[in-house]
């Protein structure tokens, strides 16, 4: 056998073309199968054999076994799916609950909110409210034991100053034979004196009456002008302060329902009470002008001083004003006032009697003359003003 022979290729059939061109699962499909055994397409199972593919068989029994696989396989992706399922409804459960637990946390939360900002307002009105209450209690009560202090020592100052005036005026050797003339000169002045000028002497003011509506109305507009129209900067004898309506209807009682004679119930402030003082005599100012005399008892010299401060703050008065025989006297005894009242009636003056709530009693003295008014404890709030000293 030569080299040719050897190279050349051998013919090939068509039917071994067509087995060589046919893939091994058409092979498979191909070949012949037993009849006795029937194989379900889905129960088929398929081998690659790369040299010679044989048919595989599947006996009943296998094929149970799988189908009975199948089966289980089945029921566990439907218990899965029923897991699924639930899981899922727990989740939409879940997430339903937890979005009601955040609103009513957010709700509760908004409450509390609410809640803590009206108590910040309470706390912040509380706070406002102490704070006053600090600067009109500390400061006003270092305010008025600075205005004792002071007005004491204004009291001192003046009493110095008055029993040094006072003393400067004394005749060191008065004579009888001088103290006779004067008399009989000061009788006939007196009788020489026009006698409507002596009735006046002894005129007692009737701002109630009706045959006094001049002066009715006169008041009334001067009170109205306090009230509604302060002058801080006006005249001596003016009033200078702020007046309010409680104030007002005080004075308003003092004139026209007492008639000028009679008590009023502490404000419970002596500034208070120096305030409606200083309103009275400023429309007694207007009325009798320099007749006018005021008159302060009170019993103890602290207060005679708050008196002093007191009314030269609210009349824009002065020292010299202050003083025997002056536009202000002050007092601590009933009896040396009613003898300076007295003797100012005499000498055709209008005496003003003012009587500080912290005396206990009234001198029986002091009623008889025309115009006096006296400051009455508040029986709701009995205070012992010894107890400030």
């Amino acid at each position: 056998m030569n080299s040719d022979e050897l190279q050349s290729p051998q013919p090939i059939s068509e039917t071994e073309a067509q087995t060589q061109e046919q893939t091994p699962d058409e092979q498979i499909n191909n070949s012949p199968v037993e009849p006795s055994v029937e194989i379900p397409k889905v129960a088929q199972v398929d081998f690659v054999v790369s040299e010679n593919p044989q048919p595989i068989e599947i006996t009943e029994k296998e094929l149970q076994d799988l189908q009975r696989t199948e089966s289980e396989l089945r029921e566990e992706i439907a218990k899965l799916q029923a897991t699924y399922d639930n899981l899922q409804a727990q989740l939409s459960e879940t997430q339903t609950a937890l979005g009601k637990v955040v609103k009513e946390a957010l709700e509760d939360l908004e409450a509390r909110k609410q809640t803590i900002q009206i108590s910040v307002e309470q706390l912040e009105r509380r706070q406002e409210r102490i704070r006053n209450e600090m600067r009109t209690t500390f400061a006003g009560t270092s305010q008025d034991l600075a205005i004792r202090v002071q007005g004491f020592k204004d009291y001192l100052v003046g009493s110095l100053q008055d029993l040094a005036s006072a003393a400067e005026q004394l005749p060191l050797m008065p004579s009888k034979a001088k103290v006779e003339p004067e008399r009989e000169r000061e009788r006939d002045r007196l009788e020489a004196r026009p006698a409507k000028s002596r009735e006046g002497e002894n005129d007692v003011p009737q701002f109630a009456q009706q045959q006094f509506q001049e002066t009715n109305r006169q008041i009334r507009r001067l009170i109205d002008q306090y009230r509604s129209k302060p002058d801080y900067y006006g005249p001596a004898w003016q009033l200078r302060r702020t007046f309010e309506p409680v104030h007002a209807e005080r004075v308003s009682n003092w004139f026209f329902n007492l008639g000028g004679r009679g008590a009023l119930r502490t404000m419970g402030s002596r500034l208070q009470n120096t305030l409606i003082t200083s309103a009275v005599i400023s429309i007694l100012y207007e009325l009798y002008s320099n007749r006018l005399r005021v008159l302060v008892l009170a019993n103890s010299p602290e207060r005679l001083g708050e008196w002093r401060r007191g009314l030269q703050d609210c009349l824009g008065i002065g020292r010299p004003d202050f003083g025997p025989g002056r536009g202000v006297a002050l007092f601590e005894s009933p009896e040396s006032l009613a003898q300076n009242a007295d003797r100012l009636t005499k000498g055709n003056q209008m005496p003003f009697i003012v009587i500080d709530d912290s005396e206990e009693e009234i001198s029986l003295a002091l009623l008889q003359f025309p115009l006096w008014l006296a400051f009455a404890p508040d029986p709701k709030m009995m205070k012992n003003f010894d107890d400030d000293f």
